[in-house]
Parts: structure tokens; sequence; C-alpha cells
């Protein structure tokens, strides 16, 4: 028991190389082996067949043995000399080929290794081994990739979020400091300071945690077909009267009765209401948010587009992303700008929940600018069960 436990962890240690070559040795030498049993049980009786078949005088029992068994010897010995060579040549074929199929696996294995560690630069190169070497070669460099790609969002969603916690939670101590050293006094102001900031924080979690369900496809969806031009202007009136605070035109256009989605109303609503939230803090009093309801073969849209600050053209598949600002100077301080209301968002994640909610109805929202100061347009796209004439 003890050498066969012993045996096994011996052969655990062997590597792809060694044992890809015992397996070809071994398929060769039972191969040589069958080829030199078969031809020295069917070899001489056929031998001897065509001998009295040649029609030469009888022999004698002595020749005739000499016969035999010269035939055999010549036959054994060269079998055995050709075998040997072959199996000497397809040993050595087997280790090129052993090696050859071992030096990729290895530099996958190393490379796998490497990633586990946190080093995700790979350059795999293809081995030319078949495609489905090329396939895993590839497929290792892709995850790679994103793999990269994730880290680096979680670096950089990381410092964000202690950017957004910063300022709260600096007003916050400043404040009580405040307070302990008798420089502000406990009144209703000073208490409606540390309220704002205190719901600033809760905002920013809430928004966290909505926008972590929404991107892992765990929202609670109870879709049922509604007219898209509804939840238009069910967003729209939600949202008037701060923008009649602010002074800026909300137009809704919509057609009567217009497509018809299968969607979750209140999830809809929401991802419009982000989008006019975010149109009303990017557009200056006097301005224009216009909403506008479309239907085409198959989709639906709804564009709002906006006649405010706009964005570089190269920044738009950007803006989705959390806390992403097309202007990376600006930092939230809570504040509204002058003459509006705080937004519903000021966490700098409303379009990332936006994008999650639409992906999660199997629909696209893209975004448009002809460039700074020229406005901006969010188009989103859901497949439509009608299409009214």
């Amino acid at each position: 028991m003890t050498s066969r436990t012993s045996l096994r962890r011996r052969s655990a240690r062997l590597g792809l190389g060694t044992r890809l070559f015992t397996a070809m040795t071994l398929v060769v030498c039972a191969g040589a082996s069958t080829l030199l049993i078969v031809a020295l049980l069917i070899a001489p009786p056929v031998f001897g067949a065509h001998l009295r078949r040649s029609q030469m005088p009888d022999l004698t029992p002595a020749v005739q043995n000499h016969v035999d068994q010269a035939f055999t010897e010549a036959l054994l010995i060269s079998l055995t000399a050709g075998l040997t060579i072959a199996v000497l040549a397809a040993g050595f074929v087997t280790w090129l080929v052993a090696r050859r199929l071992a030096a990729p696996v290895a530099e996958l294995a190393a490379t796998t290794t490497r990633m586990a560690d946190g080093n995700y630069d790979t350059d795999l190169t293809d081995p030319r081994l078949g495609p489905e070497f090329t396939a895993l070669t590839a497929a290792v460099n892709q995850l790679g990739g994103k793999l990269a790609r994730s880290e680096q969002t979680r670096r950089r969603l990381l410092a964000d979020l202690g950017h957004e916690l910063r300022t709260p939670i600096a007003a916050l101590q400043a404040t009580v400091e405040a307070i302990i050293d008798g420089v502000l006094p406990v009144d209703n102001e000073t208490l409606n300071t540390l309220s704002e900031q205190a719901s600033r924080l809760h905002r920013l979690v809430v928004d966290l945690e909505s926008v972590s369900r929404a991107e892992e496809r765990q929202l609670a969806l109870h879709v049922q077909p509604v007219p898209l031009a509804a939840l238009a202007r069910r967003a729209a009136a939600a949202l008037r009267s701060r923008y009649d605070a602010a002074g800026i035109g909300l137009l809704v256009r919509t057609p009567d009765p217009g497509p018809t989605v299968m969607v979750d109303q209140d999830r809809l609503v929401e991802a419009l209401m982000n989008l006019l939230d975010n149109a009303l803090h990017h557009t200056p009093p006097g301005g224009t948010v216009t909403v506008t309801v479309e239907q085409h073969p198959g989709t639906a849209r709804v564009v709002v587009a906006d006649t405010g600050a706009g964005f570089p053209p190269e920044q738009a598949a950007l803006l989705f992303d959390r806390f992403y600002r097309t202007d990376p100077a600006r930092s939230p301080t809570g504040a509204a700008p002058p003459g509006r209301t705080p937004g519903r968002h000021g966490s700098g994640i409303g379009l990332t929940i936006t994008r999650a909610i639409v992906d999660a109805h199997h629909g696209t929202i893209t975004a448009h600018s002809p460039g700074p100061g020229l406005g901006a347009t969010f188009t989103i796209a859901l497949p439509s069960t009608s299409l009214e004439a």
C-alpha cells in the first residue's frame, strides 16, 4: 500500500511533456511488439506454403529444418533491427512533439499564475498548434485585458469614492468642531447644515447600492406593456416644478398613442428622471430641454435633448462611467447651481444607473453632442411590442 501511494505521488509530479512522451512511447512499443508477434506467427507458414507450391524436389527433413530456421532467423533479425530503429525514430519524434505541446501549456500556466498574483500584463503569442490552442491563447489574453481594466476601474472607483466622501465628511467634521469650540451655535441653520451633509452621504450610499444591483442584473423588474409616451410625460411632470424654478423650458413631444414597450414603469421613469435631472444641471436659465418619443419598426426611442453645456464628442461613451465628469476640475460641493434645488444624483452616478436600467430592459442608451456649449442629446432605444400606423 505504501509503495503504491509513493508511486502515485511520483506519477503526480511528472510534467505534461514527460507524460506525453511516456504515453506515445508505450503506444509505439505496443505497436512494434504486436507487429513482431504477428509476423513470427504468420510469415513461416506462408513461406512454407509458397515453398511447397514452387515444385521443387522434396527436401530432406534436415534441409527443410535448416530452411525454416534460416527464414525465421532472417525475419527475426530484420524485424528486430527495423523495429529498433523505428522505435528510436518514433521516440525522438515523440519527444519533439511532447516538448512542442508542453511549452505553450507551461507558458499558459505561468501567465495565469502571474494573473492570480495581480499581474494582468499578458501578451501570449499563438503557438500555432491548431484552433483549440489559438482560442485558448486568445481567451487568456482577453481575460488579462478585462482583469486589467477591472483593476483600473476599481482603483479609480476607490479614488473617486474617497473624493466624493471627503467633502461631506469634512463639512460634518468642521461643523461639529465649530459647535464644540463654541464658534457655531446649535440653531436650526447649523442643524440643517449637518442634516444636508448626512443626507448627501446617505444618498451616495443608496446610489452606489442601486448601481451595483443594476450592473449585476439584480434589479427586480415587473415588466408590463406600457405606452412609452405616458412614461415620458410622467417623468417630465415629476421635475417640471424644478424646471420652472430654474427658468428652463421643458417640452414633451409624444405621438398619440405612440409605441408600446415591455418595461418596469417605475424603473424606466427613474431612468428618464435621471436624464432630465442631468439636463437640468447642465442647462443655463433660459435654455430648453425637449423630450421626444419616436417610433421605428421594432424599436421605440425616447430622446432627451438640451441646449446646455454639451461635452466633447470623444467623451460620449465615458459619461456613463461611475463618477465621471466632463470637467475634471469641477468638484461637487453639495450645493445646487444658482436658482435651482439640489439634484437627485449629485454623486455623479445618475447616468450610470440609467444605463444599467436600460441594459436590464435589453435596450441601449447613447449620448451625443456637437461640442462644448452646443447642447447634448441622450437617446434610449427599447424593443417595441407594437408600431402604430
